[in-house]
């Protein structure tokens, strides 16, 4: 359709004010609009939001092939891997071996080839997060106070935690503090221990919890 009315990716990019790169996911199907965004597609193509999914429209009874498709309940997928293959991160390009992830979650939000998702594993985070509940994380990102992220502790696996930076030391040098927001557990200071943040938690997808 875009092509039959002469607009190119970067009319449409403009639109929206994304790079033509994330259009032509759209085109291809590797992701999938908002629905405020589908809704504004239509208009602009002048036609409905079930034709840009479907290419069938009710008062089209030969429909050209759809331009857009829907994704796999959201529009990126990011491997879901262990607190081990976390902690061998090395650089925000590589956190991971290629092909190791063990399961996929699926996400709209657009995010980096470097995004993981880990199971959390105990109640040092409790009780905001719980054991087996999963969190998606960002390596692109820079931590801001309060964020919550994954790092490496010096030992063979990562950590979760809340980050808190203290200031700079007498070298220019970052000093932070991961705080568990269980107060059982310790607090781990980056002066006293080497620490390296891995990434950014995006994303926290909840289990039901019960009612009383």
């Amino acid at each position: 359709m875009r092509k039959a009315q002469k607009r190119t990716l970067q009319d449409v990019g403009d639109l929206f004010s994304i790079k033509t790169s994330s259009v032509s996911n759209w085109e291809t199907g590797k992701s999938t609009p908002t629905t405020e965004k589908l809704s504004k597609l239509a208009r602009y193509f002048g036609t409905s939001v079930n034709y840009l999914l479907t290419g069938v429209d009710s008062k089209d009874s030969n429909p050209e092939p759809a331009s857009l498709e829907p994704a796999e309940i959201g529009s990126f997928r990011v491997p879901v891997i262990s607190y081990v293959q976390a902690g061998s991160w090395t650089t925000a390009e590589d956190p991971y071996p290629v092909g190791e992830g063990s399961q996929w979650l699926y996400t709209d939000q657009e995010l980096s080839p470097s995004a993981f998702a880990l199971t959390i594993r105990g109640d040092s985070m409790a009780p905001e997060y719980i054991d087996g509940e999963r969190i998606i994380v960002e390596p692109a990102l820079t931590p801001m106070p309060g964020d919550m992220v994954v790092a490496k502790n010096g030992s063979e696996e990562a950590t979760f935690k809340k980050y808190r930076p203290r200031g700079v030391n007498e070298h220019g040098v970052e000093v932070f503090e991961l705080v568990p927001l269980n107060t059982d557990y310790p607090t781990m200071y980056s002066d006293r221990q080497p620490i390296q943040i891995i990434g950014v938690v995006v994303e926290h997808r909840r289990k039901p919890r019960n009612r009383r």
